[in-house]
Order: C-alpha cells, then structure tokens, then sequence
C-alpha cells in the first residue's frame, strides 16, 4: 500500500477512535437576502433560515458540529466562528486566507469540534463586508454533566447580541470604502437585531438568569447596564472569571461576556440600556426586561453610563481577572497552567496606524496594509504554490515607514511560547481578534510599551481570551503558547479598518507535517485561485 494512503487510512481510524464518543450536531443553514426594519427602514438583511439575526448554535465541550450552509446570495459568502479554536484545523476558520468561498447558488459544510472550550462566542460572515448587514449569531459552549461550574444553574440563559448599526445597505457601506472614504457614525444600536424598545426578556421575580452578550458591531465599544440591577461577571470568552459585581460593563468589538442577573426589584419592567463609549455624540438604545408579575412599563429615563472616561475602561479592564479554581473545561482548576513561570521565546511589537495610499484611506499594521491573494494563503502553503505569499512580509516590530501594501504573513514556531505587545498610538480604542487561539492579556496601561513594562504584568491570574482592547496612546501585552500549528487571522474587530488591510496571518509552522499536530486538508474542501484542479487528498 502506497505510504500517502496508508497515512490517510491510519487518520482517518485515529478520528474515528478520537471522536467516537463525542457526540455530533447537525445544522442546515440557508442564508439569503430579506427585508429587515430595525432602525424603522427597510434594508437589505442577511437572514439564516429566515431569521436575524441567525440562529444561536448551542452545544457542550468537544461537541462536534456539522453545519450544512446553503448560499442563496448572489455573491460568495464565508461564516467565520468567533472564539472557536479549530484545533489543528484551520482549514475551517472561514476567512478567506484559510477558506475558498461558498460560491452563489452552492453549499458548504463546515466540519468543527468545540475541542476542550466552553463559554460565549459568536458566528458572522467575514466577506465583502457583509458584517454590516447580518449573518451573526450566538454561540455557546456549554461545560459537560460532571464538570463543576462555579455558580448554580440559572433559571434562563439569554442570549444577547449588541452593536452599532447602520440604516444603508451593505453593499453602500462598502463601495464607499472601496472608493478610500472613512465611514460616518453608525445610525443607531441594535440588541438582538432590534432597534429602540425592540428587545423583550421575560423574567420571574427572585430568579437569576444568564446573560451571554457579545459585541457583533462594527466599530464601537458599547457599555451595557440594566436598570437597578447589579451584573455579577461568571465568564470572558471561555474563561471562568472572579465574580466580581457591575453596574455596567463595557463590551468592546468582538469581545463576549457573561454575566448573571438576579431579578431582586419589585415586580415591574426595567430598562436594558446599551450606549456608545467614546463617541461623540453618544448613541443609546433601550430593551425590556420584562418581570413577569409586572404591574407597569418602564418609565422615566433610562440610566446613564460612562461615555468618554478612559480610565474607568482602564481599571475595569484590569478587575477581570481568572478564577483560578474554577474548572475549565476540563475537571482541573484553571489556574493549574502556570503561564506567568514560562519564559518567553520572543517578542512581538504590533502598531497600528491608518493613512492614504494612492490618495485612498487605508489601515496597517506595522506599515503593512492587507491585500487579500488570488489564492486562500492555507491551500497556497498547502499545495507549496509560489508567488502567494512570503512569510516574513511583516516584520515582528514597528517599522516608523509608510503604509504599504502586501498581502502580509508572520511566521511562528509550533510550541514557541511569545509576548505580543499591540501599540496604539492613535487617539481611538483599537479591539484586535487572533483565531484559532485564547491568549492571557497580561498588561495595558498608557503611553508607549518598554521592556520595563513588564513589571506591571499580572502574572498570577491574568484572563484568558481571544479578542482584547488597546486604548487611545496605550499599549496592551498578551502571553501565548504557539500550540495550534495553521494559518491564523490576527486581525482588527473594527470592521471598516479589517476590510481596508489592518490585519495579517500568522503562521505557524511544525516541519514535521504530521496528522499529530495538524488534520489533513478536508476531503469537501473548496479549492479556488491557483488551487483549482487540485486533488484535497493524493489520489
């Protein structure tokens, strides 16, 4: 028996032994366009299987889904999963350097395990800005029977999806980038898909309930807050975290939190209220927590939040912090992985910084600004096509150069174990997003990073998580243990800056090429570009 087959025959019974056990969930999306009305104006929707937004997607750790997703839509389309680590499998993040487009009127199925993660993520469609038109959801990952959770079961679990929005069409929104034009403010918040008054959770008076909210906007950090009523933080991103109490939290772009509610108040409805931070002028939107013993409607002004402090942010920030004896997802505390005794093994320095190329509006990091290939960068590394990409087209520190185009790649060593430091020097909140990991955010704090910085660093229970805030003129450090060999999206949330090249790929790389760290190519994987007429597996 030739060896490739004999390799491909022994993984496939390695899976089959692996998995066994897990159990498997079945989806069947159909995403097409409709009419939606949450600011009061009709718009062009993305809806899956008719709804917006999309479906909550709920499972337990190492479920593994198989979603089926149909293109209706007239353009290629890609559902990227916010948080979900894809271990040894970036083949099905969903972003274009790892993921051929679903072609219109053709499907996909997306083969994932939820592999040692619990916790609150999200899905949304990562093309041709389509973001701005819907396609989220809600995903949650819920701890299996017999591992402990810190906290009694709630009497509901809600899902709450919250961003800024606007009335134009995607497709609006876009052409104005690609012309090289700033977008305006958003035109409104939206919970759940619903603008002013439009959101509505029903509750019973002396329970505690679960909310799972997550920040699917384009750009704005948002506070939220629930009238008269304290939020107690139980987890970030697949992280159980120290409950301390909030009034209000702010959410940046892309980032998940949760947190549980106790309807302590007399029998009425209360506000939830979402607003703008760092905005001028700030944007508000309201919900309804409805008591379900009610005797009248919310009335009077909703309640205020922060709107431009920055070190209310900062200290915030700073207070979320691991439980260290909570289990994670496996029966074992989290603070059993010592990541502040590892010595590092390099330091990263990434700066962002927008500007004009050939007079148009563009974004970078490290004077690189994005340029999507003709060919997704993991089958082009995969099949060893030439002329894609070059690892080594970002350099790891701040260059003090001019923005440039290319389509950038960073190279990593499977195993290495780096510091990140993310250097903001412009006067807005940046949120940056790495897939396929969680990373411990060890310190931020203002002015520009130094090796003396790390004095600062929370060393002892620093959160674990995947997307994280850099302040205005403000630096934040991240430790991380390379351990999930592929090509990796690191990219900004805010969506306009992403679109116009503030992102890059880091790969990384073990030479063995071996199934034991990375699962072959799918057998149902597109191949577009240069890959097309390729064979996913040798024949």
């Amino acid at each position: 028996m030739p060896l490739n087959v004999a390799a491909a025959l022994s993984f496939i019974f390695f899976a089959v032994v692996v998995t066994a056990e897990d159990p498997y969930r079945f989806f069947t999306w159909n995403v097409t366009y409709g009419d939606i009305y949450p600011l009061g104006v009709r718009q062009q929707g993305i809806l899956i299987n008719g709804q917006f937004p999309g479906p909550d997607i709920h499972s337990v750790t190492n479920d593994n889904l198989i979603i089926n997703v149909f293109n209706s839509l007239p353009e290629p389309f890609l559902i990227s999963w916010n948080g979900i680590q894809q271990r040894r499998n970036s083949w099905e993040d969903g972003v274009y350097g790892t993921t051929c487009p679903i072609p219109p009127g053709r499907n996909f199925t997306y083969i994932l395990q939820v592999k040692d993660q619990i916790g609150s993520l999200f899905y949304f469609p990562s093309l041709a800005f389509h973001k701005a038109a819907g396609g989220f959801g809600g995903i949650r990952i819920l701890s299996r029977p017999r591992i402990p959770v810190p906290f009694p079961d709630p009497a509901g679990d809600f899902t709450v999806l919250i961003g800024d929005w606007y009335k134009a069409n995607h497709t609006d929104l876009r052409a104005k980038l690609d012309r090289g034009k700033k977008l305006p403010l958003p035109d409104g918040i939206l919970i759940n898909g619903r603008g002013p008054n439009g959101a509505y959770f029903t509750v019973e008076q002396g329970k505690t309930y679960r909310f799972r909210i997550s920040n699917v906007g384009l750009q704005n950090s948002l506070n939220i807050r629930f009238q008269n009523h304290k939020m107690k933080l139980v987890e970030v991103e697949g992280t159980h975290t120290v409950q301390n109490t909030y009034s209000s939290l702010d959410v940046h772009v892309g980032q998940s939190y949760s947190v549980l509610v106790t309807m302590d108040q007399p029998g009425l409805d209360y506000y939830i209220v979402v607003s703008t931070r760092f905005t001028n002028p700030v944007l508000t939107t309201t919900g309804t927590l409805h008591y379900s013993n009610s005797v009248g409607r919310v009335s009077g002004p909703p309640p205020g939040g922060p709107t431009i402090q920055i070190d209310w942010s900062l200290n915030q920030a700073r207070s979320v912090r691991t439980n260290l004896t909570a289990s994670g997802p496996r029966p074992n505390p989290q603070g059993s992985y010592h990541y502040g005794l590892i010595n590092t093994t390099r330091t990263i320095v990434l700066a962002n910084s927008a500007g004009l190329v050939d007079g148009k509006q563009r974004y970078a990091v490290n004077s690189v600004s994005f340029v999507p290939a003709d060919t997704p960068l993991k089958l082009a590394d995969f099949f060893k096509i030439s002329g894609v990409f070059r690892v080594g087209s970002i350099s790891d520190r701040p260059t003090g150069g001019g923005i440039y185009k290319d389509t950038s790649v960073l190279g990593a060593d499977f195993r290495a174990y780096i510091e990140i430091v993310f250097q903001n020097d412009e006067d807005i909140v940046q949120s940056w997003h790495l897939d396929g990991y969680s990373f411990f955010v060890v310190g931020m704090d203002g002015g520009t990073w130094t090796t003396a910085s790390r004095n600062s660093y929370n060393l002892r229970d620093a959160v674990s998580r995947c997307t994280t805030q850099v302040y205005p003129k403000s630096w934040t450090a991240i430790y991380m243990a390379l351990d999930n060999v592929g090509m990796w999206n690191l990219r900004s949330e805010f969506w306009a800056r992403q679109y116009l090249g503030q992102q890059f790929y880091l790969r990384v790389y073990s030479p063995v090429e071996s199934i034991r760290d990375e699962y072959p190519i799918p057998r149902n994987a597109r191949l577009c570009g240069r890959a097309s007429g390729r064979h996913t597996r040798p024949l």
